[in-house]
């Protein structure tokens, strides 16, 4: 087993951790600021804002699974994955930079339009990356505990990922100081070019191997949507493991949005947004390592069940912030993030394990295809808790703004911030370990799975 471990370079651990700068970027910066900056910056109502993010992020559920099996076809055609997620690299920080790019003075439902038609672009480049980006671990090292150590390095730089644009980003939207503005352009270049760098590097992570077919001709669209559903209907694995990440994603996307909500009208403190994130993410940066070494001492499956659990008990301590918000809000956020670590890192690890048990059992190997469909199920979580964030705040009465204009928020709005940030993620993270509960796969089974792939080589 150990040298199995080693077989694994730190030069692939390394590249292939880099790529979560990007990956943790584009995941965190639109989430914390993208719906913020339609409803109080360009005037966008909260119920609309939630749609133009939302419907982009749909266009790249639709586009996934099709992305995971033009993957497949391209690794089995030419030997890697790497042209592809070479040009997502290329391609993204110009449409970064565009979405946050909306003229002064424009009327806002012109904005509207402006930021959905860059953020598709984005959005799109984007999955070019991470489609394939997603499918590399069960390539790289059939090993249990190899992949765990790899996606443990990714989780670790993940976490920085998000506190770097997750505290920065704010920052630098203020570089324009009263011109939100040119304070938004300043961020999206700068995280646009990180963001980038970071995707372009992880790219040289998909190896090169000999291609083991000719292509077979053209097929249409539809076969790829085929395969996606192909690998969810027959393996019962992955659709446990997806229904619990996507449940999650739910939840975690309601946070991120709602943080900037948090620390402007319940905390009352822009520089509490930065404070946020730093008791979110260094604990989940100092945890990762920790959730590995749960995870061979228990399994996978368990030490995300109890990650998971702690998470939910952590959040929903949240609520308190309905009768008295103040600094002790920091603790219960660090112990969240210190159970985020394992809530990424442990199913990223069990991911690799379901792809290759499917090509074990059905002879066949869909790593891009699982990808395509896990990417798509990651995005609809995230897009869809921050338009169920909306749908709250509609709700309750929100009052968006234009521009430096003020307003003052009802009761009523600041408590919808505080449920949207307490209660309803705990009770999605709740519902993710009931779906957890049909996960059958453990280590004997991935072990017997590495043990037949190096019989037949």
């Amino acid at each position: 087993m150990t040298a199995a471990v080693r077989s694994l370079p730190r030069g692939v651990v390394t590249r292939y951790a880099i790529g979560s700068i990007g990956t943790g970027g584009f995941a965190t910066l639109p989430g914390l600021v993208l719906v913020f900056y339609l409803t109080d910056t360009l005037g966008v109502t909260a119920l609309v804002a939630g749609l133009v993010v939302t419907a982009a992020k749909v266009w790249d559920v639709v586009i996934d699974p099709w992305i995971g099996e033009r993957s497949d076809r391209a690794l089995a055609r030419t030997g890697t994955r790497r042209t592809w997620m070479l040009v997502g690299a290329v391609a993204l920080p110009a449409g970064f930079v565009l979405t946050f790019a909306v003229p002064a003075g424009l009327a806002p439902a012109a904005s509207g339009v402006w930021v959905f038609l860059a953020f598709l672009a984005t959005a799109t480049a984007f999955s070019l990356f991470q489609v394939p980006y997603i499918a590399l671990p069960a390539e790289l090292t059939p090993d249990y505990d190899a992949r765990t150590r790899l996606l443990t390095w990714r989780v670790v730089v993940l976490s920085a990922a998000i506190l770097l644009f997750g505290a920065g980003g704010p920052i630098l939207r203020r570089s324009g100081g009263d011109d939100e503005y040119v304070g938004y352009l300043v961020m999206a270049v700068v995280a646009g070019l990180a963001i980038g760098a970071g995707l372009f590097v992880a790219s040289f992570t998909a190896p090169r191997g000999v291609p083991a077919a000719t292509g077979g001709g053209r097929r249409s669209i539809r076969a790829g949507y085929v395969e996606g559903l192909g690998a969810l209907r027959r393996s019962a694995s992955f659709r446990a493991l997806l229904a619990a990440f996507v449940l999650q994603g739910l939840a975690t996307g309601m946070m991120l949005a709602g943080a900037n909500y948090v620390a402007v009208w319940v905390l009352e403190s822009e520089d509490a947004l930065t404070f946020l994130f730093v008791a979110l993410i260094a604990p989940a940066i100092l945890c990762a390592p920790l959730w590995g070494r749960v995870a061979r001492r228990i399994g996978k499956e368990r030490g995300f069940a109890v990650a998971s659990a702690l998470f939910a008990i952590a959040a929903l301590t949240l609520v308190g912030m309905l009768w008295a918000p103040g600094p002790w809000v920091y603790v219960p956020v660090a112990v969240a993030g210190a159970a985020y670590a394992g809530m990424q890192s442990l199913p990223m690890a069990m991911l690799p394990d379901v792809i290759s048990h499917d090509a074990r059992a059905h002879g066949i190997g869909r790593a891009g295809s699982f990808g395509g469909v896990w990417t798509a199920g990651e995005t609809a979580g995230m897009a869809l808790g921050a338009t169920l964030l909306t749908i709250v705040l509609a709700a309750t009465g929100y009052l968006e703004s234009t521009g430096a204009a003020d307003v003052v928020q009802s009761p009523t709005a600041v408590a919808g911030i505080v449920v949207s940030f307490s209660i309803v993620p705990a009770a999605l993270v709740g519902a993710s370990l009931l779906a957890l509960r049909r996960y059958p796969l453990r280590r004997s089974d991935i072990e017997a799975d590495a043990a037949a792939e190096t019989a037949v080589r």
